[in-house]
C-alpha cells in the first residue's frame, strides 16, 4: 500500500480538531485548538470566524510537524463542521460582515415568530423536513442582514456571501475561488427543499434571503476545490469530502444502507436513521434532513435531537455531588437494588425529541424507602437509554423499518452498564467503535474513497464491541411501560392534563 494520507478537520463549538488519517484507514495523529465562546449581557453566543479559521491554519501546521511524516504524501482533505452555525462575509474582501450566529443561540426567535404569524410554518416544514425554529440558519442569516453595518448593501449588490461554517472554511482554504456546501449542511439550514433539492425561493423571500447569495450545493464527496493550508503544505490538495459533524458520525459509523442508525452520546444526543433515497416526513416527533450526496444520489435521514443525556451525568457529580468521576456510575448501578422503581425523567430545559415539550420540568418518581444514592444514580443512566429509545420508536414508526442494530459513539459509551442496558431496553444489538473522533472520520473516509485510496472496506476497519439484549420481553415491557408512565406524569404536571397519548 503507498505512502498517502487523508487530513481531516473537525470545526466543532469548542475549537478544531485536525485529524491525520494513513493509507490503511488509520487515525495515526491529532491536534487541537479551542476557540473563544463570545457570549454577550443578552446571552447571545457568537464565534469570530477569523480566529476559527486561523485556528483550521495553525492547527494543521502542527498536526503535520508533530506527525513528521512525509507532507508531499497528503493527497487531500475532508472537512466537518458544528452545523447551523451562521455567518456572512464579503465575496470580494474575504472579510466576516460581523460575527458567526452560534447554533445554540436563539436570538433570532422574532423573526421566526413573525413568520409563524403568516401561517408560514407549516409550509416550511413540509418543505424542510424541520419545523421552525430560531435553531436553523435561515432566521439566523436573516438576522445578521438585519442588523450588522452594511450587510444588506453588500447582499443586494450581489457581494455578499453567508451560510454555514463548512462554506466559510471552504472558501478561505481555497483563497476564495470556492462558494461550495454540501446537502448535509444545506439541508439543516431551513432555507434548503429536500425533495427539490435545491434552494427554496419561495421560503428564503420569507427571511429576506435572496438565494443567489447562497452557496452552491454540491454531493458531500466531490471536489470543492483544492488548498496548500497557505503553504503549510508544499502543494495543493483536493478538499474532497465535507459533511455536518453529526452525518459525519453517520457515515464515519458506516451507516450507509436504509435502517442502518447511530446514537451519539455527548451532553445531548443526536439520534439518526439512514432512511434511503426516498424522503419521509415525520409524524412522529423527529425531523427529516439529507444524509449527505454522494456519486449523485442523495440519502435522506431522520434525526432526533435529546438535551439531557450525558448533561445527567454532570448534574449527578456537579450538582448533586452524588459522584466524583462519572466512572463511578457503573458500579453504582450494579449496586442498585434490582427492584426499587425509580425513573428520573430529565426535562431540566424542556424535553426534545420526540415529545418537544419546553413547559415540561424534571421529575424523579417512583420512590421508595429503598431508593438510595445507588438507585438515584442509576436512574439516572438508564434514563439516557430510555430517551433513545422513544425517538428510536418514533423512527421505525415512521420509516416502517424494524431496527436490528444501533451504533454508538461517545464518551459516555465507555459505560458497559449504560450501553448494556441501552441494548436490553431497546432490544436491539449496540456497537461500540475503538474510535471517538467519528464526526471527523467521515468526512475523511468519503475523502479518500473519492479520491481511489479507499473503498466501503474502509469501514471494515473499525473494531466494534457488541452488546446483544438479555432481558427478558416481559422485564423489558414493564420497564418501558414504567418509564412512558413517569413522562405522562411530567407532561401532565406540565399542563394540567390527563390522558395526554404518547
Amino acid at each position: 500500500m503507498s505512502e498517502q494520507y487523508i487530513i481531516s478537520i473537525d470545526q466543532s463549538t469548542q475549537g478544531t480538531k485536525a485529524l491525520l488519517f494513513d493509507a490503511s484507514g488509520s487515525l495515526i495523529r491529532r491536534a487541537d485548538e479551542p476557540h473563544e465562546q463570545i457570549i454577550n449581557e443578552k446571552g447571545w453566543v457568537s464565534h469570530d470566524p477569523a480566529e476559527i479559521y486561523q485556528n483550521i491554519i495553525k492547527v494543521t501546521a502542527r498536526l503535520l510537524d508533530e506527525a513528521q511524516i512525509d507532507k508531499s504524501k497528503v493527497a487531500g482533505v475532508g472537512i466537518s463542521n458544528q452545523r447551523e452555525t451562521s455567518l456572512a462575509w464579503n465575496r470580494n474582501t474575504g472579510e466576516p460582515v460581523g460575527q458567526a450566529v452560534v447554533w445554540q443561540c436563539a436570538r433570532a426567535v422574532d423573526i421566526c415568530d413573525q413568520v409563524a404569524a403568516e401561517g408560514k410554518a407549516e409550509m416550511i416544514r413540509q418543505k424542510t423536513g424541520m419545523n421552525l425554529s430560531p435553531y436553523f440558519p435561515a432566521s439566523k442569516i436573516a438576522w445578521l442582514l438585519r442588523n450588522v453595518d452594511g450587510a444588506q448593501q453588500l447582499a443586494d449588490a450581489g457581494e455578499l456571501c453567508h451560510g454555514t461554517i463548512d462554506s466559510w472554511v471552504v472558501y478561505k482554504l481555497t483563497g476564495g475561488k470556492s462558494y461550495k456546501t454540501d446537502y448535509s449542511n444545506a439541508s439543516r439550514t431551513q432555507l434548503f427543499n429536500i425533495f427539490d433539492l435545491k434552494w427554496d425561493e419561495e421560503i428564503c423571500a420569507l427571511f429576506g434571503i435572496d438565494p443567489k447569495n447562497m452557496a452552491e450545493v454540491c454531493d458531500s464527496n466531490s471536489n470543492f476545490g483544492e488548498t496548500d493550508f497557505e503553504g503549510v503544505l508544499p502543494h495543493k490538495v483536493p478538499i474532497h469530502g465535507v459533511l455536518g459533524d453529526s452525518h459525519g458520525a453517520l457515515f464515519g459509523q458506516g451507516c450507509l444502507k436504509p435502517g442502518m442508525m447511530k446514537s451519539t452520546y455527548g451532553t445531548g444526543s443526536s439520534i439518526m436513521m439512514n432512511i434511503g433515497e426516498e424522503p419521509v416526513l415525520s409524524t412522529h416527533g423527529v425531523v427529516t434532513s439529507l444524509a449527505w450526496g454522494m456519486d449523485g444520489k442523495v440519502h435522506y435521514v431522520l434525526e432526533g435531537n435529546l438535551n439531557y443525556t450525558g448533561a445527567v451525568i454532570t448534574w449527578l457529580k456537579d450538582d448533586l455531588q452524588m459522584i466524583q468521576s462519572p466512572g463511578e456510575t457503573q458500579a453504582l448501578a450494579e449496586q442498585a437494588a434490582a427492584d426499587d422503581p425509580l425513573y428520573l425523567v430529565p426535562a431540566f430545559s424542556g424535553l426534545g425529541a420526540p415529545y418537544w415539550d419546553s413547559r415540561a420540568t424534571a421529575m424523579f418518581t417512583g420512590m421508595t424507602r429503598t431508593t438510595g444514592r445507588a438507585e438515584i444514580v442509576r436512574a439516572g443512566l438508564e434514563c439516557i437509554a430510555y430517551q433513545i429509545r422513544d425517538v428510536m420508536d418514533a423512527m421505525a414508526e415512521d420509516s416502517q423499518v424494524k431496527i436490528h442494530e444501533l451504533r454508538v459513539d461517545g464518551g459516555p459509551t465507555k459505560n458497559t452498564y449504560l450501553m448494556q442496558f441501552q441494548s436490553d431496553i431497546a432490544g436491539v444489538d449496540v456497537q461500540v467503535p475503538d474510535s471517538d473522533e467519528l464526526s471527523g472520520m467521515g468526512p475523511a473516509y468519503a475523502a479518500g474513497m473519492a479520491l481511489g485510496i479507499w473503498d466501503e472496506k474502509i469501514f471494515e476497519k473499525l473494531n466494534r464491541t457488541k452488546y446483544a439484549p438479555q432481558m427478558q420481553e416481559e422485564l423489558r415491557k414493564k420497564k418501558y411501560e414504567g418509564w412512558k408512565k413517569a413522562v405522562e406524569k411530567v407532561l401532565v404536571t406540565a399542563h394540567g392534563l390527563t390522558g395526554r397519548k404518547l
